[in-house]
């Protein structure tokens, strides 16, 4: 006969009405996480101007449709240099909260941005690139494990480097990005 007050064992398994649903706890951290965040779209292009920038038009459009602001943007050639600066200022701005980079992924000798941002990282969020690339596939095939999309922390901010392409910036924010930006920031701010 077991005693009111013991100890279930370990292995004991609760009913089945104790056990919350598996999303449980992503629907309460979005509940709680912010809904408005404060971002900074990059491009990284060497040909890319303000008239021809169709991908981080699309990036701001987006974040302003989610209700979150666009706090700032630029166009920067696929320096490394001049890619860590910008992010660095940016880490000095309390408004930026987040940032989205378009361009600079791809492995060419001009791609750079990968390495630029990989240097500046205290986090990764190694998932943001797999998902990226799984679903990247079913839209390009074999031609998606040419990207290094990567998503991480830098300072306390959220970052997510894209493609240059405008559907692989649609894909990414609409699939990952946009779904998920206000639980990253609970969670990196905690």
């Amino acid at each position: 006969m077991s005693r009111p007050d013991a100890v279930p064992p370990a292995d004991a398994v609760p009913p089945a009405d104790a056990v919350p649903p598996a999303d449980a706890v992503p629907k309460d951290h979005k509940a709680n996480a912010p809904r408005s965040i404060g971002c900074f779209v990059l491009t990284i292009s060497d040909s890319k101007t303000p008239e021809t920038d169709t991908s981080g038009a699309l990036i701001r459009e987006r974040l302003t449709q989610a209700g979150h602001t666009v706090v700032g943007h630029a166009i920067v050639r696929d320096e490394p240099t001049q890619v860590t600066a910008v992010i660095r200022t940016g880490c000095d701005d309390p408004a930026v909260e987040a940032f989205i980079l378009t361009g600079g992924t791809g492995v060419t000798s001009r791609d750079s941005t990968f390495e630029a941002v990989e240097a500046l990282l205290d986090k990764r969020l190694t998932g943001f690139g797999e998902l990226f690339r799984m679903l990247s596939y079913e839209e390009v095939g074999a031609a998606a494990m040419l990207s290094r999309a990567q998503g991480g922390v830098v300072r306390g901010r959220a970052l997510f480097s894209l493609p240059g392409s405008p559907n692989a910036c649609r894909l990414a924010l609409e699939k990952l990005i946009l779904p998920e930006l206000g639980h990253v920031l609970r969670e990196v701010r905690r």
